[in-house]
């Protein structure tokens, strides 16, 4: 179950919310998994500093994955590609980090 949180200091309108979803789906298959398992979460107008400015639409992404991470450099093209086109984020203004997991819980047991 691969989950991504996206954290910006910008609003993130229901319609681009809505293209950033679907265009995750098909990126998360990247990283050798599906959109069945993938959870998201958006955090919009989050209080964030980078660089010690504010004022900049700014965003960082959390990937966290059962198992090992794969082809996190084309998943971080990608993403990047995503946030910028759909938020106007600037790609030198996008981190993201990713982290694999062993131990992953579902459904009351781990798999």
């Amino acid at each position: 179950m691969p989950y991504i949180r996206t954290s910006t200091n910008i609003s993130i309108d229901d319609i681009k919310l809505s293209n950033i979803k679907s265009k995750m789906g098909e990126a998360i298959k990247l990283m050798g998994k599906s959109e069945d398992w993938l959870m998201l979460e958006f955090n919009d107008n989050a209080k964030m500093y980078f660089k010690g400015n504010k004022d900049n639409p700014i965003a960082f992404l959390d990937v966290k994955v059962l198992g090992s991470v794969n082809n996190s450099d084309e998943m971080t093209r990608e993403l990047t590609n995503i946030i910028s086109s759909e938020l106007g984020i600037a790609q030198n203004n996008i981190y993201i980090s990713y982290q694999g997991y062993s131990d992953w819980g579902y459904n009351g047991s781990n798999f």
